[in-house]
């Protein structure tokens, strides 16, 4: 069977490969690719010499293990692998199926020469007690949905013809997302239509048989408030006074927090901190939601006029969580940087995003303000639609098409 490879992930994990002390969850929203990303770990690592009965690969979801739900099955399941000698590889796919998981995960990693592999939906694995039971003892890996550089790259794997211009396969990305299954449908109706049953699915199965929600319309309003409104600024007061106001619906403030929550768990919303440039500390109240992938917007709404300001930060974001990077809303006296971007060595890179600086020497110097005024020799973007590229003060102008598309953020 031929997969496509991630490699951005791939490179993440191989250090992982062989470490029979440390569990690797992979998680990321439904459909993004994680079982793909596995069944491609699991076909790396047979290719690499190890023998085939030496790699179990189990997905709950499917015939023939559906029936496993117990710790007892799972246990049943597993325990003839301790029996072979040399290193051996678990992977457990959809491995939320089984109530009381972790205490299974956990024995047998402490069996040694297991090396165990796990995803599931995200309520179940992000849920506290994975952190709880395993603490120190695994490690996340997340997996956005295809970057555009992924979308062209398996557009090519897929034997699908990319359009000369990129900047039109990139407002093709836009209004499609980066679900790798859409790709398998020429027809626009057919790839929304698509959406809509994620958006379904993840419902049904992430969030309905895990939590209660009480009154399904009220969590939807809330739902289409924050997609229908990513990268804004907003609070729970905002979404409380839109719900009253336009929506006449009440409701508490704790239990929209709590709903703003679950779909962060479910994976289809994530919040961007702000961040203060000079205490170095985050700031409480007002946020940022950006989407794990852009079709949800398009697929809930029949409009398909692309809003670049949000379009472009929402990309950039998603792109920099792709490549490992914590990323905030910097504040900066009484100035904004759209994202202040932080490695995993600790280092940093600011960015500003805009549509075009191009239009007047006001916007020109609105954007690039906030960078000149970050002291620190970190590097420093202004992202734009299509501009052409200009310089000042050593801050790099780059289109967002060739941002995305590129290796590293440095």
């Amino acid at each position: 069977m031929r997969l496509f490879k991630r490699e951005d992930y791939l490179a993440k994990i191989r250090g992982f490969y062989h470490d029979d002390g440390i569990i690797k969850v992979i998680t990321g929203v439904r459909r993004c690719g994680k079982s793909c990303l596995m069944q491609t770990i699991a076909q790396e690592i047979e290719n690499s010499g190890v023998a085939e009965d030496h790699i179990l690969y189990f997905d709950l979801d499917r015939y023939g293990f559906r029936s496993v739900k117990t710790p007892e099955q799972l246990e049943a399941l597993i325990e003839p692998a301790l029996e072979m000698s040399g290193m051996k590889y678990l992977f457990i796919d959809e491995i939320q199926n089984v109530g009381g998981f972790e205490e299974v995960v956990n024995e047998f990693r402490n069996e040694g020469g297991l090396s165990i592999f796990i995803t599931g939906s995200n309520s179940y694995l992000l849920s506290g007690e994975l952190a709880t039971k395993l603490t120190g003892r695994y490690v996340e890996f997340e997996i956005q949905t295809l970057s555009f550089k992924e979308y062209c790259d398996m557009k090519r794997f897929l034997g699908i013809t990319l359009d000369p211009d990129l900047s039109k396969e990139f407002d093709s990305y836009i209004l499609e997302g980066g679900f790798p299954k859409t790709l398998d449908y020429s027809d626009m109706a057919n790839k929304r239509t698509y959406v809509r049953s994620v958006i379904d699915e993840i419902f049904e199965k992430d969030i309905r048989r895990r939590v209660k929600v009480k009154n399904v319309s009220v969590f939807n309003l809330v739902r289409d408030y924050v997609i229908n409104n990513f990268g804004a600024t907003i609070s729970l007061t905002n979404i409380l006074n839109d719900l009253e106001n336009r929506q006449h619906v009440r409701i508490k403030r704790e239990t929209l927090n709590r709903y703003l929550q679950i779909l962060e768990d479910a994976k289809i919303i994530s919040s961007c901190t702000r961040f203060d440039m000079k205490s170095r500390k985050s700031l409480h109240g007002e946020k940022k939601y950006y989407l794990s992938d852009l079709s949800f917007y398009f697929a809930l709404n029949t409009d398909n006029r692309i809003n670049y300001g949000p379009v472009l930060e929402n990309i950039v974001y998603c792109y920099a969580k792709s490549k490992g990077f914590a990323v905030s809303v910097g504040r900066i006296g009484k100035l904004e940087c759209d994202f202040v971007m932080r490695s995993p060595d600790l280092e940093y890179v600011y960015v500003q995003v805009a549509l075009t600086i191009m239009n007047s020497k006001e916007t020109e110097d609105r954007e690039y303000r906030p960078l000149e005024q970050i002291r620190d020799n970190y590097p420093k973007y202004i992202v734009t639609r299509n501009d052409l590229i200009q310089h000042r003060n050593g801050i790099k102008h780059v289109n967002a098409l060739d941002f995305v598309s590129g290796d590293k953020l440095f």
